[in-house]
């Protein structure tokens, strides 16, 4: 029975780095490392790449990725959401194999480097979980958000209080809670809830906390991991050895 299926987003036309998704990032296309880190990991029963692109669709298949369909071109702009590609992936499930997988993952390619067992874990808490509407992975941010700022009309407006006086943003940072953002490492949700609240995450999103990694989304970032990967090759060959 097929419960846990991981989909892999990757729709061509990246404007931040051209063709980020299949950009080769030492030796192995990007989208590649999900794959492999997807297909390593015991408790997921199928891996799926969700894209727009023949193209990609075969250098996906060349890594061992389903690609049963081909993503919509109007559910594959800078402006399409992650609910509009799950749902189309879980109503095509529907129709064409009279499937529903009781959870769907995310495994975003711009996120490349993670280890197998942290993905089973995650998998593992949320199966575990009966009230969580979705996991999220997240990582301490290096500043707090107690001390960020937006600007309204010129003046700082201190962003977790919604208030311009801001002395309370300059206290030492022990001061204040530890504040987290995603990071693309694993997002676990219900197809169940996706399909009849019209929702990914809802109101109980487990938090998955991670070693800092990096997301990729400019050329100096793809250079940087890079660079980081060929100073220490175990972490590469764990996923494609």
């Amino acid at each position: 029975m097929t419960k846990v299926v991981a989909i892999i987003p990757a729709r061509s036309g990246s404007k931040g780095v051209s063709d980020k998704n299949i950009k080769l990032l030492v030796g192995k296309p990007l989208l590649a490392y999900s794959i492999a880190a997807a297909k390593k990991a015991k408790n997921i029963d199928r891996v799926i790449v969700s894209t727009d692109s023949e193209h990609y669709a075969s250098i996906a298949k060349e890594y061992g990725a389903e690609i049963p369909f081909l993503r919509p071109t109007q559910i594959s702009s800078d402006t399409s959401t992650d609910l509009e590609f799950f749902k189309h992936a879980l109503n095509w499930f529907h129709e064409h194999e009279n499937l529903r997988p009781q959870y769907v993952l995310n495994l975003r390619p711009t996120t490349p480097l993670r280890k197998v067992e942290i993905i089973e874990k995650a998998i593992e808490l949320f199966k575990s979980s009966q009230n969580a509407t979705a996991l999220q992975s997240v990582q301490e941010t290096p500043e707090t958000a107690y001390k960020m700022f937006e600007i309204e009309n010129g003046y700082l407006l201190q962003i977790c209080t919604g208030s311009f006086d801001i002395d309370d943003s300059h206290f030492a940072r022990q001061s204040y809670k530890p504040t987290y953002i995603a990071n693309g490492y694993i997002d676990i949700f219900r197809s169940k809830f996706i399909l009849e609240q019209n929702k990914l995450y809802g109101n109980k999103v487990i938090s998955y906390i991670t070693a800092p990694v990096i997301e990729i989304d400019t050329i100096e970032q793809f250079k940087h991991l890079e660079y980081e990967i060929q100073e220490n090759m175990e972490v590469m060959e764990a996923l494609f050895v």
